[in-house]
């Protein structure tokens, strides 16, 4: 009896031992502290073998999300497109996707203009002319229009020419719908190659908090605070840009445009906003954005086109608010005037040359482009070059919270957004939202 008694009350303990499962977003948080501390110290006490393992940890998780991106998107807009053959009215959704892209796209540039104008953040700088450099590559409306369609299938896949992806994805896609039941199979064999590389990467997100210290931690050791006092204000000036449009301009179409929460859309979307400010990346964060779509109320047919297009040519943070703040920046420091039609020039820029951004790490082809339109010295990419990883992260934010924005708002004017999976979404660990049951779609 003694022995029974025994056995009973142990399992209790068993159980009450288990540890709790600590949800996403906080093991973001933690890598974050551990990433900043880790680069303190390392720049404080000059310890060149952490700031080598933070670099190699942050390079490891960057460069595991680059290997999907060439296969990710080729067969993501490829399926994406065959997949609006699904869904009642699809030239009206893609045309009402496009035109909210233009519009959103719009509202940042003006945002990011004005925020400029306003605080000189050329101005008290210290930096000089001579503190910058010409970048090895630039871009040009030449370079931009000729590049788009590649000269053989395999380069753009070995050199991550993404827009050239984009491009022979979109022409595959459109030549299986002509195709119809003969291009079935090919068409069964995409879907499977998409969800294999969606698998995959999924295990690389689940990297994310390692990736975070390395990345957060190269960031601090290799720059310090020094050089973001430079940049102070220009710091700030993205920061805030994107703050506004984030939280301002977004929450304020979803309750005009889409008549909803403002708080589920960022309950529902938190998981890839905060993905992508750490990784950089809106195709690396794509997979997570079209899963936290689809449980905002999307429609699966749908958002599996809106988000993977979006993904690459969506771009409030880095082609809208960015270029144009970086163009007043560089203008004051060459001491140069620009005029009503330069910030006109700016706008139009940021809504046509978009795609040119590509959905990779970093703004660089942006910025390049609008300066050229401008006219502007391209050494003024050199000085910006250093600051680059510590606004980008606020940039991707800013992209992948607007991907998920459109094809809700365009749901929500089109009467197929799922209204009670909207109002039910809520921010939750990266595996639940993996397992998630895919909302049933609206009937149109």
């Amino acid at each position: 009896m003694s022995v029974s008694a025994n056995t009973k009350s142990a399992t209790p303990v068993k159980a009450s031992s288990k540890l709790p499962k600590v949800p996403f977003w906080a093991q973001i948080i933690a890598g974050l502290v551990l990433g900043v501390l880790l680069g303190w110290l390392a720049r404080s006490q000059d310890l060149s073998w952490l700031v080598t393992t933070l670099e190699k940890v942050g390079g490891t998780f960057i460069g595991l999300l680059k290997l999907a991106v060439a296969p990710l998107v080729f067969f993501a807009i490829l399926v994406s497109i065959t997949n609006l053959r699904k869904v009642n009215n699809a030239a009206r959704l893609a045309s009402r996707t496009l035109l909210w892209f233009m519009i959103t796209s719009l509202i940042a540039v003006a945002i990011g203009l004005v925020i400029g104008l306003v605080t000189n953040p050329g101005a008290g700088t210290g930096l000089t002319p001579a503190d910058g450099a010409k970048p090895e590559h630039t871009g040009s409306w030449i370079d931009f229009l000729t590049g788009i369609v590649p000269t053989d299938v395999i380069t753009p896949f070995t050199e991550l020419n993404v827009l050239q992806i984009v491009f022979m994805a979109a022409v595959a896609g459109i030549a299986a719908l002509q195709l119809g039941e003969k291009a079935q199979p090919i068409l069964n064999l995409s879907e499977s190659v998409l969800e294999l590389l969606q698998k995959a990467l999924w295990w690389v997100i689940r990297l994310a908090p390692l990736g975070t210290v390395g990345l957060i931690g190269n960031a601090i050791a290799t720059y310090g605070w020094d050089l973001i006092g430079k940049y102070a204000t220009f710091t700030a000036d993205i920061y805030v840009g994107c703050a506004i449009v984030l939280f301002v301009v977004y929450p304020a179409l979803l309750a005009t445009v889409a008549k909803a929460n403002p708080l589920q859309f960022f309950k529902g979307a938190w998981p890839a906003i905060q993905l992508a400010f750490v990784s950089r990346s809106s195709v690396g964060t794509m997979p997570l954005t079209q899963k936290v779509t689809e449980r905002l109320g999307v429609p699966k047919e749908y958002a599996s086109f809106a988000v993977p297009f979006g993904a690459t040519t969506k771009m409030d943070g880095c082609a809208a608010i960015y270029p144009a703040i970086a163009a007043i920046f560089v203008a004051q420091i060459f001491d140069i005037q620009l005029n009503v039609g330069d910030y006109l020039l700016i706008a139009f820029v940021s809504v046509v040359g978009s795609a040119a951004t590509a959905g990779l790490t970093g703004a660089t082809v942006m910025l390049t482009l609008t300066l050229s339109t401008l006219g502007l010295p391209m050494e003024g990419v050199g000085l910006l070059l250093a600051i680059d990883p510590i606004l980008d992260m606020m940039r991707t934010a800013t992209n992948v919270a607007g991907q998920a924005l459109v094809p809700v708002l365009v749901s929500a004017r089109e009467g197929l957004l799922d209204r009670k999976a909207y109002d039910e979404a809520h921010s939750s660990p990266i595996d639940e939202v993996e397992r998630e049951p895919e909302p049933v779609p609206v009937a149109a």
